[in-house]
């Protein structure tokens, strides 16, 4: 009989823990927790609670099981479950939650689970040491530190929220995304494991897994996506793109790592801090094979240069000797020598003189000297970074004694014999000469200058390595395989005190920081006839193409060009299509125009084909003009050393009464080269060679015919005025008239809608407009003088 009560009383506990709701209470059967199995059960003394072994419940669809655990009520009858070892929660959707220990809060579905916790659904594993679960709404919140793992990629945070109908997380606080091909350090961001879709709230570095050394690849944001399994970023805000000594900026940024091609929005900046080089423009295109990148939308650069520091200089000329004019006005006879004889004597002159210029030492003062700015521009900006054995410089020939003089045709210049002229050696010409060739001495400001190569650091993020188990897995299908968790939660715990979050606007002060590494004067560089064969393999050096209206400002320099080349191994500019260059008052044109810098000084510059320089003489619509079918420069110091105008030259100038300011005469000088020496900014000679023609006409017999040479051209309504001007405005093109068949200019061009001396009165016309008042008096001025000459004329002729 006493049996039988024992056995009564056991039963009716397990129906109350069956969950069984009491008489009275207002609890739905459908929100108990109900036993569906144990091994064993016992009363605890202390608390009253009836403990379950291996007990499995089942509430509302979900599975839950453990090791051991009970199950108690609070006063207003809800049910609470505490499961101890070994604790499995399994749902109707698949996910499987493992944990030590498990509080779950029957009425609101709410579980608390602790230590080694282990959550795996279709596409996630999740593992923490402490996570809050909802199984009604499917959200789980782990703080202190834990880990997601989805398609190969690991996520590791100190918080973080996770959506499993949506297959979202939130991450904060010291963020690390490890996948196969990149490392991402972030304090903010959610990950879809379904899309592999990373979306970022704040500063955030992402970095290849394999950084080859000196790449230091890294893509930087504080607002954008980024697609781990395509490789696909979309930036928009304060982006930066970095690779080595390349960075690449803008509003927007895509990136596309496959293709290696990263893409920028709205005020772009480029920088390579290795080769001194940087760019702005509304949109760039990086390619990292090529390491290249195309600007467009009103690209430009910016070059600071050095000015130079001798402008003190007198450039007024000494009177011409005796002896030079007496050498300039003997011609057809034996005094005018072939070009064989007159290379002997210079190179008899030169024995006591050092050939080899000395070049100045470096200033230890640089950062005293007055910097200027020059800014380039066109419709599209290329510059990629090529092979130095790839590279074909050009093959110019220049020579400082001036070279072979090429034999030139005949030229009827179409002079009447009866036409008066005066000797030429009463006319100085050294003066006007240097005024033409102030605009060449200007581009010797520039330097170029071969950066050293910045010195890398690896990323000292290591992903730690698990430990093996060193036991057996026991019952794998309660256990969850959580043997390691706790020392990858470590591990993990370890790698988030080292990872770097970079901090706001920290993409502002590495392109700063680039920019000044880019605009400061670099040391002495290695060049590139120095390396050796196996270096030359390997070397590379970058090319830079601007074409499409190519317009180049300076505040005492402006240019304009169709296209422009430029090559660092030589550092050549190649300027070409109607390349004209500005300044002050002076023009200078050709069909190509190329200038090389040596030693970060300027060298040469060569005028390629109907070269021409124009010089304006003040209040007047005058002009000084030096042309040629080439004209080239050498230099010393950045100033012109020798000149060489060769191929049917000549010279127009004209000179102006001391007192009066006024035109008194025209020299013109014609030849098959004209030479002139300079030392610092004073001419000190000028000879004209082979088949020389030089006359001086007084004012009045100046007329339209005569003061304009063939070819002249004078477009100052092209030059750039600033830099906005330079961005806003792009150069007229020059309309011709067709013309019938047979007719044509002297040179066998179409002729062109205005006679040459008409298209310069128009370009002046403007400016005359806007000096209205000054115009009429220096007309007065004009008319008055004209009508004094005429007089003395009729004088001297009775």
């Amino acid at each position: 009989m006493r049996n039988w009560l024992i056995i009564i009383t056991f039963i009716l506990s397990l129906a109350s823990a069956f969950g069984q709701t009491p008489i009275g209470a207002t609890t739905q059967q459908g929100d108990r927790l109900n036993l569906v199995s144990s091994n064993s059960g016992r009363i605890n003394a202390k608390t009253g609670h009836m403990v379950f072994y291996i007990p499995v419940y089942e509430h509302k669809g979900n599975t839950l099981s453990a090791d051991s655990g009970y199950i108690y009520e609070d006063e207003i009858k809800r049910q609470f479950f505490e499961a101890f070892g070994n604790v499995v929660i399994t749902q109707p959707s698949g996910t499987v939650i493992y944990a030590d220990y498990l509080h779950y809060d029957a009425a609101a579905q709410h579980a608390l689970l602790t230590k080694n916790v282990k959550m795996v659904d279709k596409g996630s594993t999740l593992t923490t040491n402490h996570l809050t679960y909802n199984m009604r709404s499917k959200v789980g919140t782990y703080t202190g530190g834990g880990r997601i793992i989805s398609q190969g990629d690991t996520i590791t945070s100190k918080n973080a929220y996770y959506f499993e109908n949506t297959s979202d997380a939130y991450f904060r606080h010291k963020v690390v995304v490890r996948s196969p091909n990149v490392k991402v350090y972030t304090d903010t961001m959610r990950y879809n494991s379904l899309s592999k879709m990373t979306y970022f709230f704040g500063p955030t570095n992402i970095k290849p897994t394999s950084n080859e050394e000196g790449k230091n690849e890294n893509l930087y944001t504080e607002r954008g996506t980024y697609n781990t399994g395509t490789g696909i970023a979309d930036f928009n805000k304060n982006n930066l793109y970095t690779e080595g000594s390349k960075f690449l900026k803008g509003d927007s940024l895509h990136y596309e790592r496959s293709k290696g091609v990263g893409e920028a929005f709205r005020n772009v900046v480029f920088v390579d801090t290795l080769d001194k080089f940087f760019a702005y423009g509304g949109r760039g295109l990086y390619t990292q094979s090529e390491e290249s990148i195309l600007m467009t939308e009103k690209p430009y650069i910016i070059t600071v240069v050095k000015e130079n520091q001798d402008s003190t200089a007198d450039s007024s000329a000494a009177p011409i000797a005796p002896k030079a004019k007496e050498k300039k006005k003997k011609e057809g006879q034996d005094e005018v020598k072939t070009q064989e004889e007159i290379t002997d004597k210079e190179k008899k002159k030169a024995e006591g003189i050092d050939p080899k210029p000395k070049t100045a030492p470096r200033d230890s003062t640089l950062h005293e000297a007055k910097m200027d700015s020059v800014y380039m521009t066109a419709d599209t900006l290329y510059s990629r970074m090529i092979l130095v054995k790839d590279y074909k410089p050009l093959e110019l020939n220049l020579s400082r004694d001036g070279g072979k003089l090429e034999a030139d045709e005949d030229v009827d210049y179409g002079d009447d014999e009866g036409t008066e002229t005066t000797d030429s050696t009463n006319v100085n010409i050294k003066d006007s000469i240097q005024q033409q060739l102030q605009i060449v001495e200007e581009v010797a400001q520039q330097e170029v200058v071969s950066p050293a190569k910045p010195v890398i650091k690896k990323d000292s993020i290591k992903t730690p390595v698990p430990l093996k188990p060193k036991n057996a897995i026991i019952e794998p299908n309660r256990i969850g395989d959580r043997q390691n968790i706790g020392s990858t939660l470590k591990a993990d715990s370890i790698l988030r005190q080292k990872a770097v979050v970079p901090t706001a606007n920290h993409a502002d002060t590495l392109i700063n920081r680039a920019l000044r590494t880019a605009q400061a004067p670099d040391s002495i560089s290695k060049a590139p006839d120095s390396l050796n064969t196996a270096q030359l393999d390997t070397a590379r050096t970058r090319i830079v193409r601007a074409y499409y209206n190519v317009r180049l400002f300076k505040s005492d320099l402006q240019a304009v060009a169709d296209s422009v080349y430029y090559g660092m191994v030589d550092s050549m500019f190649r300027f070409m299509g109607r390349p004209m260059i500005w300044s002050q008052g002076s023009q200078i044109s050709a069909d190509t125009i190329y200038m090389q810098i040596i030693n970060q000084q300027m060298d040469n510059a060569l005028l390629k084909d109907n070269a021409f320089m124009v010089n304006a003489v003040s209040d007047s619509i005058k002009f000084n003009q030096l042309k040629g079918r080439k004209i080239t420069a050498f230099f010393a110091n950045n100033n012109i050393d020798k000149l060489f105008v060769d191929g049917n030259a000549e010279n127009l100038v004209f000179t102006e009464d001391e007192k009066t300011k006024l035109i008194k005469e025209m020299f013109h000088d014609r030849g098959g080269r004209i030479k002139v020496k300079m030392e610092g900014k004073k001419i000190i000679d000028y000879t004209t060679i082979r088949k020389v023609d030089q006359k001086v006409y007084p004012f009045v017999l100046i007329t339209q015919e005569n003061e304009i040479l063939p070819g002249f051209i004078w477009r100052p309504q092209d030059r750039p005025t600033s830099k906005e001007d330079l961005l806003n405005r792009k150069r007229e093109t020059p309309k011709v008239v067709e013309t019938k068949e047979g007719e044509g200019n002297a040179q066998g061009t179409p002729l062109e809608s205005k006679s040459n001396k008409e298209r310069a009165e128009d370009t002046t016309e403007k400016e005359e407009e806007e000096k209205d008042q000054k115009s009429s008096k220096t007309t007065d001025k004009d008319i008055s003088a004209n009508t004094e000459i005429n007089k003395e004329e009729d004088r001297t002729q009775k």
